[in-house]
């Protein structure tokens, strides 16, 4: 007969003493357990003492949490945390260095944990770390990264605010980052705690912008830690998004003088070292940080009276049609330049001052159109030209094509939204050029006009022309080429033929082998191709993952791991120091779940973790990745998917250990696809028979043949 639910065995371990099996009833108050266990081992005063995790970050056990406490947890007597906070807060203010690092060293540790940190927080402990800060004395070396690793393990837990810390606090912690020849471990604490200095407080971030140079961060990403670069660029970034928006051109201009961009090509991107996850977070922040000051130009309106801008199209008039500059000739011909500016291909003749007044694009079309004129003169003109010259109704409207082209560019590259926690969806190449932005759109203006070419479109083609031309910019990024040139070489391959290719091949999935014999072997391959899926789910289950915690930004230091027992029946998962190469020992993963307590698996806003944080700004991203698993009695065990590859493997495998249907996107392309081949297989089988060749017919004898093929 099972236990009751309320029950749970585990064994509770005291140094030097033999450990007590009990069956912790989990109705009974913590405190009455903590007493008989006190008493097992004559020890007095139990209000004292508290439980804790014997294996993993060792977490204090309180009434709140003690529903986590499984069957076979090793637990540990320890003091209470308000005792342990009180004793670590005398030893760090005593006069004995080593008693002083020892103590700094287990407060690191246990600053980790809210139950002690709250009890630290309350006895004004905080207080006491910054002084040792400030004071400059006695904290160096080892000693100061443990202080500095202790103080930010505390504010991570949001008890204190951020808006509390004294400016003498943060120019000593500045003073760490500017100095040429500073520890590792102290830089890279000081970088960690400036960052969160500036997202998390916006009085802050003044004082900090004031005290911390852009040429002093950039120095940082010329070293060869890859950790020390991964926390200069988060602090850059923190520093470009909380800056007030007539600050961020100016900090663009400042980094651009620095060569930020360079530097990091140089550095990091092509550095010797493979990008770690969050390096490649943080460069993809950088990109949409850097792509985001396009947002104001992209949101500007023409202004049809405003001469300044007036003049920019009667440039782009000018280096198409007249050559040298004539400024008499140019005001003469003002009236005739109707002709002119259809040419260009702008919709509106007479004023196409006009065409420019949507948002989005806005001035950034105009911006981009100038850059290729002057820039790429010889383009430019080759462009306009060969299409204005033209009287079959296939010529290219370069003004139109341009608009319309840099809104498709604002939209493919999300320009004005805010980066999306999790994702390292950074484009090597936009770090290879100063005018990234520009040269990609002179790259895509000169596909779209070939490829309206290939099409011979006409004026009615345009929107399928820009579809095609879509499809082919998203083909190219995905294959993340590392330059420019690249890119020119991956767009050539992905002509107007081998879209038309690609999108058949696709379609053949779909759309190909409707008849109703093939769509009756399609349903009967279709069970043994699922059975065949589910099983690769459940294998890569059981090889596992590590995921992320969500909301910790210094994810090096917090991952956890989960995978499924080889037989089915344990969800296995446990914490990490640092994402894992390979696959992680069951005997490393502390915490275990039965496949048969599971009750259900919940996606995006229904999980806990997401309506837990609904006060927090929750992007779309990070809600498509998550999921829970609820299991009994009423526990859950959250989960932020690296990836929607991930993702799906997940959500499939464990509705199919649930025996539930696997619907996500991946499944039914896998379906698809290898049903598709399965097919192609049986039919090719069939087309290699050989009909063996009827006998010579006998006169007035008509032959009659029936041959029967079992083609499943």
């Amino acid at each position: 007969m099972p236990p009751p639910a309320d029950i749970v065995k585990v064994a509770i371990e005291w140094p030097g003493a033999n450990a007590q099996l009990i069956e912790m009833d989990q109705k009974r108050a913590l405190s009455s357990i903590i007493r008989e266990v006190c008493d097992g081992w004559s020890l007095s005063g139990s209000e004292q003492f508290a439980l804790r995790y014997a294996d993993g970050p060792q977490l204090y056990i309180t009434e709140q949490t003690r529903g986590e406490i499984k069957n076979g947890t090793i637990l540990r007597l320890a003091i209470s945390p308000g005792r342990a906070a009180r004793q670590l807060l005398e030893r760090i203010q005593s006069h004995g260095i080593d008693a002083r690092l020892e103590a700094l060293k287990e407060l690191a540790k246990l600053s980790a944990d809210p139950t002690f940190a709250a009890e630290f927080i309350n006895m004004e402990g905080i207080g006491t770390l910054a002084r040792l800060v400030e004071s400059g004395t006695h904290s160096f070396g080892e000693m100061l990264a443990f202080t500095l690793t202790a103080f930010l393990e505390l504010m991570d837990h949001g008890i204190v605010s951020w808006d509390l810390i004294s400016l003498s606090f943060i120019k000593q912690i500045a003073g760490y980052v500017n100095q040429p020849m500073v520890d590792v471990s102290i830089l890279q604490r000081s970088l960690a705690i400036l960052e969160s200095m500036v997202l998390n407080s916006h009085s802050l971030y003044h004082r900090v912008a004031q005290e911390i140079t852009v040429g002093q961060l950039i120095g940082h990403l010329q070293v060869s830690n890859q950790e020390i670069q991964t926390y200069a660029i988060a602090l850059i970034n923190a520093l470009f998004l909380k800056a007030p928006e007539d600050r961020r051109q100016e900090m663009a201009s400042t980094l651009a003088q620095k060569h930020l961009r360079s530097i990091i090509l140089n550095h990091v991107i092509r550095g010797n070292r493979p990008i770690k996850a969050e390096m490649a977070h943080q460069l993809y922040v950088l990109q949409v940080l850097t792509f985001n000051l396009l947002e104001e130009r992209m949101m500007t309106k023409m202004d049809p009276n405003d001469q300044t801008q007036r003049d920019i199209i009667f440039e782009l008039r000018r280096i198409a049609f007249d050559g040298e500059n004539d400024p008499t000739g140019t005001e003469k011909r003002k009236a005739m330049y109707s002709k002119d500016y259809k040419m260009l291909g702008f919709t509106n003749h007479v004023n196409p001052a006009l065409d420019f007044t949507q948002t989005p694009p806005g001035m950034l079309a105009l911006d981009n159109m100038l850059y290729l004129a002057k820039v790429h003169q010889d383009t430019y003109i080759r462009i306009v030209l060969e299409n204005s010259s033209r009287e079959d109704k296939h010529e290219c409207p370069f003004g139109r094509c341009a608009i319309e082209l840099t809104r498709m560019l604002c939209e493919i590259l999300q320009v004005g939204e805010l980066p999306n926690e999790g994702c390292n969806d950074y484009h090597p190449m936009f770090f290879t050029h100063d005018r990234a932005w520009e040269e990609f759109f002179c790259v895509c203006i000169q596909l779209l006009n070939k490829t309206w070419k290939e099409m011979r479109a006409t004026a009615e083609d345009f929107n399928k022309v820009m579809q095609v031309v879509r499809e082919q910019i998203t083909r190219a990024l995905a294959m993340k080429p590392s330059s420019l040139d690249q890119l020119k070489n991956k767009l050539r391959g992905l002509n107007y033929s081998e879209i038309l290719r690609l999108r058949q091949s696709e379609r053949m999935s779909q759309d190909d082998f409707q008849s109703p014999p093939i769509i009756e072997l399609r349903e009967r391959i279709q069970p043994e191709i699922l059975e065949l899926i589910k099983q690769q789910r459940l294998n890569r289950l059981c090889e596992g993952s590590c995921f992320r915690k969500l909301g910790n930004r210094r994810r090096q230091e917090k991952f956890w791991f989960c995978r499924l027992s080889l037989n089915h029946k344990m969800l296995h998962y446990g914490d990490l120091d640092e994402s894992p190469q390979g696959e992680v020992p069951f005997e490393l993963l502390s915490d275990k779940i039965p496949v048969s307590d599971i009750k259900s698996v919940v996606t995006g806003k229904d999980c806990p973790h997401m309506k837990e944080k609904s006060a927090l700004k929750q992007n779309k991203e990070v809600l498509e990745l998550a999921f829970s698993v609820l299991y009994d009695p009423d526990e859950t065990l959250n989960f932020v998917a690296p990836n929607k590859y991930e993702y799906c493997i997940w959500t499939d495998g464990l509705c199919a250990l649930l025996g539930r249907e696997m619907g996500s996107d991946l499944t039914r392309s896998d379906l698809d696809t290898l049903i598709s081949m399965e097919m192609k297989l049986r039919l090719l089988d069939l087309e290699n028979i050989t009909i063996p060749e009827a006998p010579p017919p006998v006169p007035k004898e008509p032959s009659s043949y029936n041959f029967n093929y079992n083609y499943s």
